[in-house]
């Protein structure tokens, strides 16, 4: 899926590229192209090639988890944290119920590449209040000042995850946490899902759906 990305505060570049994680290499898509020198393949450079190729897979395998678990119905409310090292997903922060935390250990389980999972996520039966606190201030679940920047990088990140918008071309303009979603997506199915997960999105006031659903290309 291709977003393009307008609000009324400027986004810096630490935050767009919070967002491209469904995209490797999209950061640099844009870079001039440098002839390098051949270097011979060493052992050296084999291993060190393996190695980041496999932090890479740790990375989208990271990413991956975070997203189920921010877009579940009784979990995306609370702050959950993943970490994955070695096929291990590690998972900490704060949720109200044992069913909850026991369904965020299924959702990492149930990815391919994960061999196990150490659960490090607490139960407080308070953290609801907590999490509402921070609404009325404005803030997000981890504590974060929701602005209409903040609001349209979370929605792209929420768009770029989801396989329904595969081929989409979307853009996300947020206006007093009022977020216009402009574009066109290949069905009626992934139209309705990009604004259900705009309308999820903290801080979120509304919806403008003003998408047109095309053949893809």
């Amino acid at each position: 899926m291709r977003t393009r990305t307008t609000s009324r505060q400027a986004l810096t570049i630490s935050t767009l590229l919070g967002v491209a994680w469904m995209f490797p290499g999209a950061a640099y898509a844009q870079a001039p192209s440098v002839s390098q020198p051949d270097r011979p393949a060493t052992s050296e450079t084999r291993m060190q090639d393996a190695d980041d190729a496999a932090d890479d897979a740790e990375d989208r395998l990271e990413d991956r988890i975070a997203y189920e678990i921010e877009t579940h119905a009784t979990l995306r409310k609370y702050d959950v944290d993943v970490e994955v090292d070695n096929g291990v997903a590690k998972l900490s922060g704060e949720v109200a119920t044992e069913a909850q935390r026991a369904e965020a250990v299924r959702l990492a389980e149930a990815m391919t590449g994960v061999t196990s999972v150490e659960n490090d996520i607490d139960v407080d039966a308070d953290v609801d209040e907590t999490i509402a606190d921070r609404t009325k201030r404005g803030l997000s679940k981890t504590g974060e000042a929701i602005d209409d920047a903040w609001i349209t990088t979370k929605v792209n990140w929420f768009l770029m995850g989801e396989d329904a918008l595969e081929g989409s071309d979307i853009n996300v303009d947020t206006d007093e946490n009022v977020v216009t979603l402009k574009g066109t997506v290949a069905s009626a199915a992934g139209r309705a899902r990009a604004v259900e997960l705009a309308r999820q999105t903290e801080g979120v006031k509304d919806v403008r759906d003003e998408l047109t659903v095309t053949a893809p290309r």
